[in-house]
């Protein structure tokens, strides 16, 4: 047998979660051609080293950096400095593509983009006990993101009744009726008592690609949708086929008898924004809830699941209808750490000496 003896020009080396992610995203900057904003780009750190390695690694062979590259490179960049998670399978450029918006859902001023204004696009975690994940996104204003902030279903309610009962215009610079879009639009990642979910006006549609947990509102929310589509005449007459017996046929009509003259009130618009604040403002009236209610409750959530389901496969939907499973829904969502990235230490090895990064060193193990 024999021996050979040589320096060993690898140690082993510890690496937090949290480094490793400064560090792809650093290289994600380079690969798109992008700096990160000052002083990010210049004081030492993972980013800092995955730029140079990126950069050193790509030179001038970038891929485009669109509107959405940009917005997702930034999230990822504000998700990073307060150690917040991302998943990065779904969140893509495109994700954010597809759940962009022309208004924002809860103050319906027209969104800008890089102004440094209230009415800047943002994008949302609408469960604030979440990381950035798909069905837990939805984008707003700046305004709106700010003053909703950590506030969850219960805390807009709360908000809502204090405003209606006191003598105050608003809280955070949003007034009741916004705070009210707030706690609708939080109750839908939040799984609620059916009979409470029921109970609950549509004050604004579901953003695009958000996950709604409760069966109820997901059925009240394809309702309300026909609306938006010429014939919702027909559609609707399929759905109230599905329902399980003529008393909630009977229901149902008398619901949408009251639902339907308040949408009309607001006139014909070629807006889809402005038709979609006609279907929600419709649900402010006391008939319409008190019918829906009435409604909703006298079935079961599996039945408004079944609902939903069948009439999605008839293709009644004006939108495509996503069922996910249960032990997927929150896949990706950091439920456990309440959003933020888990504390923990990796083991990697690392060149000694004056060796610079490689490509191979920007996918470190998990």
């Amino acid at each position: 047998m024999t021996f050979t003896i040589h320096d060993d020009l690898f140690a082993a080396s510890t690496l937090t979660v949290h480094e490793q992610i400064g560090f792809e995203l650093g290289w994600d900057y380079a690969h798109h051609g992008v700096l990160p904003p000052a002083p990010y780009a210049h004081e030492p750190s993972p980013l800092r080293d995955g730029l140079l390695a990126g950069q050193a690694t790509f030179g001038q062979r970038t891929l485009q950096a669109t509107r959405h590259v940009r917005k997702w490179l930034q999230l990822r960049l504000h998700a990073w400095l307060r150690g917040r998670s991302v998943e990065l399978v779904q969140v893509t450029p495109r994700y954010l593509q597809s759940i962009d918006a022309s208004h924002c859902p809860i103050t319906r001023v027209s969104l800008s983009t890089a102004t440094l204004e209230a009415s800047d696009a943002s994008v949302d975690r609408v469960c604030n006990g979440a990381g950035y994940a798909a069905g837990n996104l939805a984008v707003m204003s700046r305004k709106a993101n700010h003053a909703k902030a950590a506030h969850g279903f219960r805390d807009a309610l709360r908000i809502v009744h204090e405003l209606e009962l006191g003598n105050r215009d608003g809280i955070g610079g949003l007034n009741a009726a916004q705070w009210a879009r707030v706690a609708v639009l939080c109750s839908f990642v939040e799984p609620l008592p059916h009979d409470e979910a029921a109970a609950l006006p549509m004050l604004v549609l579901p953003p695009n690609r958000l996950r709604l947990f409760n069966p109820v509102q997901a059925l009240q929310a394809f309702v309300s949708r026909q609306l938006l589509v010429p014939g919702w005449s027909q559609r609707l007459a399929r759905i109230e086929a599905l329902l399980p017996a003529k008393p909630a046929r009977r229901a149902f009509q008398m619901f949408f008898h009251a639902l339907l003259p308040r949408v009309l009130e607001a006139g014909r618009t070629d807006q889809p924004h402005e038709a979609r604040w006609a279907v929600e403002d419709a649900w402010r009236n006391p008939l319409v809830m008190k019918r829906w209610t009435e409604f909703a409750r006298a079935l079961t959530p599996a039945q408004c699941e079944a609902i939903v389901t069948r009439a999605a496969a008839r293709k009644l939907g004006t939108q495509h209808v996503e069922q996910v499973p249960e032990t997927q829904a929150t896949e990706g969502w950091q439920l456990e750490s309440r959003g933020y990235v888990p504390h923990a230490v990796l083991m990697r090895r690392v060149p000694r000496g004056p060796i610079p990064h490689t490509p191979a060193q920007a996918s470190l193990p998990l």
